[in-house]
């Protein structure tokens, strides 16, 4: 070969393969895409594999085959009884028809703001017309397969699919929140106040029942003392009035000493003469 025409083979080679290369596309098992000759759409590819398109005339658009996220941002929606709540939803769908697709939403980036509109929308018509007794009950799942219907309608015109709508949290707004709690608290201390009324009324009747009680127990005790004393000082008089009339010596002399006793006992000083009546136990017989 004649070394002059090697850059001219090169050339010609190079230039096969940069046309080969823009003639041929790889499309992969999690993609779809659309061949668009001049800005109009030639052929929808869904199938994965090497495929064929005419270079610098034609272009390829790519899309996701695989379930997508929406995450719409969180709103405050007013339900059918004027309640304010805040819901945070999100949503799986799938581009079903890449050419609807493109027709009206270009890329993935605008579909996603226009799918969350439309998810918005149709959570506001669906649970305006609902109470929050029953968003917070079973009729929760009917309400979602509302919205899921509605959203499922609008967006086909898109060429999109949409696997589910969620409510991932519904809260009261901050504002209703406080206002709850404030009024929440303001109730307990309400019912704690007459908590404590009733306790210290019921208090002041046991206190009282209790008193009354402790009077009558002391008024019976008392006068069961004074039965027992008037008995034992009655049988006490029986018992010195026998021994009195057995021995009249014998009883003048042991009430001397019980006297001696009770006088001594005492830091008393007694002045007595002492031939007193007083101390005639200490005289002797003959004073007797």
């Amino acid at each position: 070969m004649n070394p002059r025409s090697l850059p001219f083979v090169a050339a010609i080679v190079g230039g096969l393969l940069i046309l080969a290369g823009s003639s041929l596309f790889v499309v992969n098992q999690a993609e779809q895409a659309l061949v668009l000759r001049l800005g109009a759409h030639r052929a929808t590819i869904k199938q994965p594999g090497l495929h064929f398109k005419v270079p610098f005339i034609e272009d390829v658009v790519r899309y996701d085959l695989r379930l997508l996220p929406l995450d719409p941002p969180a709103e405050e929606i007013i339900l059918g009884d004027s309640k304010r709540i805040v819901v945070d939803t999100f949503a799986r769908y799938r581009i079903e028809d890449p050419l609807k697709f493109y027709q009206a939403l270009k890329n993935e980036s605008n579909a996603r703001g226009q799918m969350s509109q439309v998810v918005s929308s149709a959570m506001r018509r669906v649970m305006g017309q609902v109470m929050l007794p029953s968003l917070l009950s079973d009729e929760r799942t009917r309400i979602m397969e509302d919205i899921l219907k509605e959203v499922t309608e609008r967006s086909a015109s898109y060429g999109i699919i949409i696997a589910d709508v969620r409510i991932r949290r519904a809260d009261l707004p901050e504002e209703t929140s406080q206002s709850i709690y404030d009024r929440m608290k303001s109730e307990r201390e309400r019912q704690a106040k007459e908590l404590r009324a009733q306790g210290y009324e019921w208090g002041q009747q046991i206190r009282a029942r209790a008193d009354r009680e402790r009077t009558v127990i002391l008024a019976e005790a008392e006068r069961q003392a004074n039965f027992l004393r008037a008995q034992g000082d009655t049988e006490s008089s029986r018992i010195f009035n026998e021994a009195y009339g057995k021995d009249a010596r014998f009883y003048k002399f042991y009430r001397s000493l019980e006297a001696y006793r009770t006088a001594f006992a005492k830091d008393t000083t007694l002045v007595l003469s002492p031939n007193s009546e007083f101390f005639d136990t200490f005289n002797g017989p003959s004073r007797r």
